[in-house]
């Protein structure tokens, strides 16, 4: 009696369900168009070429974890209030370079004129606001007060 040779035939690929393709299809629509709200967020400026004028209140570096460059310009005029009072126009900005931070901190008190972007997001290592200044345009000594 001859022997007959074992044959080994493949196991037959399993056929993956319909299903799984949607759900590898939704989690990848899930992850682009989480990356593409994130991009807008936090990195696409609203504003991209804006300037605003005043008197630098102060330029400090400050945090816990990220330390960023933050500052405040007092513009000039006035605005009312919800209970009819009034206060002064104020800019809270974040300072993108140590080079620009250290000329507003040794400069407090002048008029200056910055150029910010805005975004539509706050990242803890940008800074705390969504205006990121990242030019000076001009500075000036504030005039003096005239007497009465």
């Amino acid at each position: 009696m001859p022997v007959e040779p074992l044959t080994v035939t493949p196991p037959k690929p399993k056929k993956r369900s319909g299903c799984f393709k949607y759900l590898v299809f939704a989690i990848l629509l899930v992850l682009v168009c989480g990356g593409i709200y994130i991009y807008w967020k936090f990195y696409y400026p609203y504003t991209s070429d804006g300037v605003k004028s005043g008197y630098l209140n102060f330029a400090v570096e400050k945090g816990q974890i990220f330390k960023t460059y933050e500052g405040k310009l007092i513009q000039e005029g006035i605005r009312g209030v919800m209970g009819g009072g009034v206060q002064s126009n104020e800019f809270e900005f974040s300072i993108k370079d140590k080079k620009i931070f250290d000329i507003l901190k040794m400069n407090s008190g002048k008029r200056v004129d910055l150029h910010y972007k805005e975004y539509n997001g706050v990242i803890p290592w940008r800074g705390n606001t969504r205006y990121i200044v990242d030019s000076i345009i001009s500075m000036r000594d504030a005039p003096e007060p005239s007497g009465f």
